[in-house]
């Protein structure tokens, strides 16, 4: 496991984005065969961004369920004897002649479906987390670097980096606009999702996003949803947290998941600054247009990274403000764009995998260190390597 540090080529990584995004709307003379792994609802919607963009050929689909996979084959022009269903729907779809995946899935899978994918010399586009819990990061970590060695795409698909108006914050931040940087304050505020009373089996955990609720599956409400601002705080500051320590606990109505969903964190840095976490997941009908972003408070002004609504930075000698647009649709696009483009040119060097890794990681530790209500070490869980199990007993492969 590499050390939890990104270069200035990693740090920009979002930059790149946004320089592919000149190719939407066009339609590249090269088409993609791509296969779309995981056709939920979001899956599926993202499924309909790579049909757009132009550039690639949805060429088959696979899900667990059998009438998801058929719903989605079908909007996105795929032939019945091309969609794939059951456990091992991922193989058909990696064997049926695509050049790349869209990895789209409950996380727990993430890591076999990545392993299996580089194997057979396919380009990766992956959801965020990567992994649910340190050996899946690992074996993503491992899956990548073979990615670049064998000169095939990787990319893993966060949005706040993409967008202009973001990165002009963080450009005046490294030049030091705010002066220096003595506190972060990250959050995310929203609603919760269905966790309906458990079953015979996880067939009804895979079903619209039942599985944020399940740490094992999904990562839970931290590793999935919050990691969304504490990776937008680690693109910022090039760099991640060594160590965390809070409380959290449930607070959604009748929890069948574990998954806490009340969450307050502080994560230390080795030069002893703190960011400080806080987040809630419940259906309390609160309602904001900044409902997940990242403060980056200096000596001199300070910076604001959002999701949604604005992005600004203040300070005695610079003031920017810009709109944040439609940014869940947008930065993926943007991201779509990008994998196209890195394809094309061949561009191996995959700027998006250490920082994803790292996030995960930060998201992990986070989670430990609250559920335990202690200070917590990343060499400490690194050192653990501790794994999540889930049961896939009775499911159809």
């Amino acid at each position: 496991m590499g050390a939890l540090t990104f270069g200035r080529r990693e740090a920009l990584a979002g930059s790149i984005a946004a320089v592919a995004q000149p190719l939407l709307g066009q339609t590249p003379e090269t088409k993609i065969r791509l296969g779309l792994i995981g056709c939920g609802q979001r899956g599926s919607w993202i499924g309909g961004l790579f049909r757009r963009h132009g550039g690639f050929e949805i060429h088959a689909v696979g899900d667990y369920f059998e009438s998801v996979a058929n719903e989605c084959g079908a909007a996105l022009g795929v032939p019945e004897a091309r969609r794939y269903s059951g456990l091992d729907a991922y193989r058909r779809v990696i064997a049926s002649g695509v050049e790349a995946v869209a990895l789209e899935t409950p996380p727990y899978v993430f890591p076999l479906h990545a392993e299996a994918a580089v194997s057979a010399g396919l380009h990766v586009f992956m959801a965020k987390p990567v992994a649910v819990d340190v050996p899946g990061c690992r074996r993503v970590e491992a899956a990548a670097a073979r990615a670049s060695e064998r000169q095939r795409v990787f990319l893993v698909d966060y949005q706040m980096p993409t967008d202009p108006s973001n990165q002009k914050v963080v450009q005046y931040i490294r030049a030091g606009a705010i002066g220096k940087i003595a506190a972060v304050h990250t959050y995310y505020l929203a609603g919760s999702w269905s966790d309906p009373p458990k079953t015979r089996t996880i067939e009804d955990r895979l079903r619209g996003l039942v599985w944020v609720n399940d740490t094992a599956i999904g990562g839970g409400y931290h590793g999935n949803a919050c990691i969304h601002a504490v990776d937008a705080a680690m693109w910022a500051m090039g760099r991640a947290p060594a160590a965390a320590l809070g409380v959290s606990r449930i607070g959604r109505p009748n929890p069948h998941g574990d998954s806490h969903d009340v969450i307050s964190l502080t994560y230390e840095f080795d030069d002893g600054m703190v960011m400080c976490h806080r987040a809630k997941h419940l259906p309390d009908n609160y309602s904001t247009a900044d409902f997940c972003g990242c403060y980056i408070h200096g000596d001199a002004g300070y910076g604001w990274i959002s999701y949604s609504a604005r992005a600004q930075l203040v300070s005695g000698e610079e003031a920017f403000k810009g709109d944040v647009v439609n940014l869940y649709e947008a930065g993926a696009s943007r991201n779509i764009a990008a994998f196209h483009e890195a394809i094309m040119k061949r561009d191996h060097s995959n700027p998006t995998v250490r920082r994803a890794i790292d996030s995960a990681l930060v998201t992990i530790m986070g989670r430990e260190a609250a559920l335990r209500k202690t200070r917590l070490t990343m060499a400490t869980v690194l050192r653990e390597n501790k794994s999540q199990r889930v049961s896939l007993a009775g499911l159809r492969r």
